[in-house]
């Protein structure tokens, strides 16, 4: 057998969403900043992303997570964040692995309770505390970048929905939030193909008819991703959601292309991004938990450290809290005459 492009990975879940993490075979991107690396990898580069996330290696809800050295001086490591359909400039789940798999191979030192890190992200630099107890990291809360809102309440035509009320907001990447009671939906795991159709539909829909750009970095722009809210089902927790990641391009001509992933957490970037809704609407203080749980009734514990401004808007800085759990470390190659080099995507599950 010739073998080539051997990739060694971590593979973890936060709290049931999967985060591979690509600790070595990759030596480093062309780019002067961690932006500019996933640009390359983008237009450049795509076949890592294509080849480690769809069958045979990976499947429709994985995420893969590419370490880096640092561009900043101040940072430990750097990484790179690949998804189905887009390279986010940051996410909370993959945070969280990406620390997991840092501290338990050994590349970043850990200490006992807390260690203390800085991660250089395609967002800008994410400070971070792990705790950890008997070598194990048990809890990683991390400082996310500024979060804000940027339309709220605002009506969006869905062909076969109608008019559906929605907020827009940044937490890492652009989210359409919308309330799932109110399209009849109550966020259960047996719902998974209506909350994917509905989410991906009202996504499409408000990627046309609401503009959304980051005013500090114009090359982030338009809605990716979408979110249902809902009331939780722990009593602990303080509201619920089912996060839409697509998984195909959609094409208003052919249903059967309306196809997305729920994300099996209850992400930290959309937490971000439903933190900073609430506050605008004043109904999220600074220094409040908010426990935010996800499909799996597992839960994420947000909190808004300050408020800031990001251009025109009033923003938020926000913490979220969670864990991940190692479930194997695996080296993946591909055969010389291997006939899927970048994989494939197939419509019964994708």
């Amino acid at each position: 057998m010739q073998i080539s492009n051997m990739v060694t990975a971590v593979d973890l879940h936060a709290c049931g969403e999967p985060g591979r993490v690509i600790t070595a075979g990759v030596a480093d991107v062309p780019g002067k900043t961690m932006f500019e690396k996933k640009v390359y990898l983008e237009t450049k580069g795509d076949d890592l992303r294509k080849r480690m996330l769809r069958e045979p290696r990976g499947y429709p809800a994985a995420n893969c997570n590419l370490i880096l050295p640092p561009t900043h001086p101040e940072a430990d490591a750097g990484m790179i964040i690949m998804e189905q359909v887009e390279y986010p400039p940051m996410s909370g789940t993959n945070t969280i692995c990406v620390v997991t798999a840092l501290l338990s191979t050994g590349m970043v030192p850990a200490r006992e309770p807390i260690t203390k890190l800085t991660l250089d992200t395609p967002a800008g630099l994410v400070h971070v505390e792990a705790e950890v107890r008997d070598s194990q990291v048990v809890r990683v809360t991390f400082e996310n970048v500024p979060s804000f809102a940027v339309h709220l309440d605002k009506p969006v035509e869905v062909p076969q929905l109608g008019t559906v009320p929605v907020d827009v907001a940044y937490g890492g990447m652009f989210y359409v939030i919308a309330d799932a009671a109110a399209l009849g939906l109550r966020l259960t795991p047996d719902e998974g193909r209506d909350i994917t159709r509905i989410g991906e539909m009202i996504k499409a829909a408000t990627r046309e008819q609401l503009p959304a750009v980051h005013p500090e970095n114009p090359d982030i722009e338009g809605v990716t991703i979408a979110q249902l809210s809902g009331a939780p089902l722990s009593a602990a927790a303080h509201a619920k959601n089912a996060v839409v990641v697509s998984t195909g391009k959609l094409d208003w001509t052919r249903p059967s292309t309306w196809t997305g992933a729920i994300d099996r957490s209850p992400c930290g970037t959309g937490t971000s991004a439903k933190m900073a809704t609430l506050y605008a609407k004043g109904k999220l203080a600074l220094n409040e938990d908010f426990v935010h749980e996800g499909i799996l009734g597992t839960t994420f514990t947000g909190r808004l450290l300050r408020k800031t401004k990001v251009g025109p808007y009033r923003a938020v800085v926000p913490t979220i809290s969670g864990r991940a759990w190692i479930t194997g470390f695996s080296q993946y190659v591909l055969d010389a005459d291997d006939p899927f080099p970048e994989g494939f995507t197939i419509g019964d599950i994708w």
